[in-house]
């Protein structure tokens, strides 16, 4: 089950991350070419936000019926939704072509994008979660989260792969779309695991009590009603994690290449180490607070990386490429060590008939607030400093933010998944 988890979990970041890719090299010049060269890189990252803005929706739609009809319909229409979106990019014509109607359509598609993700991430963390045996919620949970960093480093690999074997001109004019075409293929080999998995059996206990009592109607609602400061310290907990994943998978990618006179393949190839890297960590580090808790865990992530941040963007600034590695994976180890844990720590904030809701709406939040407009802050921060050291000091204030909110959630591994969290009236204030 966590395989498959991870599987599918991979295909959908990859379909949403190479948007931040191409994002980041081409389409200010393809969607927005009459623009300033910072203003079409900051137009072309709001689209990016764009599929940010709809996670949300897209998280309380899958969350309000995988609460009343399960886990499993729902993982299957949020890969066809992605899915389709991402082959529809790779086909979709440029400004030079259509004019205004590119942009606007990329946009839609984008927010199709986030749709998908947004019902993405809950199924598949309480599918992995709920089918864990007692004692390693932390060791499957990760499974799913390691789909981020696959996703991610199969992008990365996808364009270095092709920038380095067609001219910069063939890049531009069809280059840059065959990794979206190539969505039509793991759409297919996505749909086929999914099909096979089983429902979630903490799940199906819960629907069955559900129908000798009384299902929760409008499951998102209830959740917001009774535990909305749960809802807003999860959320907070993961904003600087989400939000320098963004900065350094996306951002990052612009300002390297463009202002630093990094080699696109080597930063791209770099980022593919990175992500890569970010693999055995989080599995690691999931099972490893399967023994010491999630909390203390996250607390200590958190903190390293504030402590960290202005030495990361000084080794990027170096222009070494092995300086620039080396902070990123200090960087890596920092937001896995929060990130790794966090389908189990979501998932055991909440009661099942609440679960996709609750996890679901303080992800996607934080989705927003940090990852969304994270590399649009980051290029009008640069454009208005000239310096990196504003970026530094941005990071540093989400990691406060998240510091605290971990700091106020209470510790959750020790809890029974079929049982209302005993704290859950506490920390909700309710």
């Amino acid at each position: 089950m966590a395989f498959a988890s991870l599987i599918g979990t991979t295909i959908e970041w990859y379909d949403f991350f190479i948007y931040g890719t191409a994002a980041a090299l081409v389409f200010n010049q393809l969607f927005f070419p009459d623009f300033d060269p910072i203003v079409g890189t900051v137009a072309a990252f709001a689209t990016f936000a764009v599929g940010f803005l709809a996670r949300p929706i897209g998280g309380v739609l899958f969350a309000h019926f995988g609460d009343r009809l399960g886990r499993k319909p729902m993982l299957i229409a949020s890969l066809m939704l992605m899915g389709f979106a991402t082959l529809l990019m790779g086909l979709l014509p440029t400004y030079s072509h259509i004019g205004v109607w590119a942009p606007v359509l990329l946009t839609l598609l984008r927010f199709a994008q986030g749709l998908g993700v947004g019902g993405e991430w809950g199924g598949a963390a309480l599918m992995a979660v709920e089918h864990a045996p007692q004692g390693r919620r932390g060791f499957y949970g990760s499974w799913p989260q390691v789909g981020v960093p696959a996703g991610l480093l199969l992008g990365n690999l996808t364009f270095s792969l092709i920038s380095s074997t067609v001219s910069e001109e063939q890049f531009m004019a069809w280059g840059w779309r065959i990794p979206f075409l190539c969505s039509a293929l793991l759409i297919g080999v996505g749909f086929l695991i999914r099909l096979k998995i089983a429902e979630s059996p903490v799940f199906q206990e819960a629907a069955q009590r559900a129908q000798e009592t009384r299902a929760e109607r409008m499951p998102v609602v209830e959740v917001l009603r009774r535990h909305p400061r749960t809802i807003l310290l999860a959320a907070g907990s993961f904003l600087a994690t989400n939000a320098t994943f963004y900065v350094g998978s996306t951002w990052i990618v612009a300002y390297a290449t463009k202002h630093l006179d990094y080699e696109r393949t080597w930063v791209l190839n770099a980022n593919s180490f990175l992500a890569f890297v970010d693999i055995p960590l989080m599995i690691a580090f999931g099972l490893l607070s399967d023994r010491i808790g999630r909390r203390m865990m996250s607390l200590g992530g958190m903190a390293v990386l504030a402590l960290f941040a202005v030495p990361y963007f000084m080794l990027v600034d170096s222009g070494s490429i092995v300086l620039f590695l080396l902070g990123g994976m200090v960087v890596q180890a920092c937001r896995t060590a929060v990130y790794g844990p966090q389908s189990a720590f979501f998932s055991e904030l909440f009661s099942t008939r609440l679960r996709y809701s609750g996890a679901s709406l303080s992800y996607q939040l934080a989705s927003i607030l940090g990852g969304g407009i994270a590399p649009m802050i980051c290029t009008v921060l640069y454009g208005a400093t000239g310096s990196s050291m504003a970026i530094a000091v941005y990071v540093v204030v989400l990691c406060l933010i998240s510091f605290v909110s971990i700091y106020l959630l209470s510790e959750t591994y020790k809890r029974d998944l079929t049982e209302e969290p005993a704290g859950a009236a506490a920390a909700a204030g309710s």
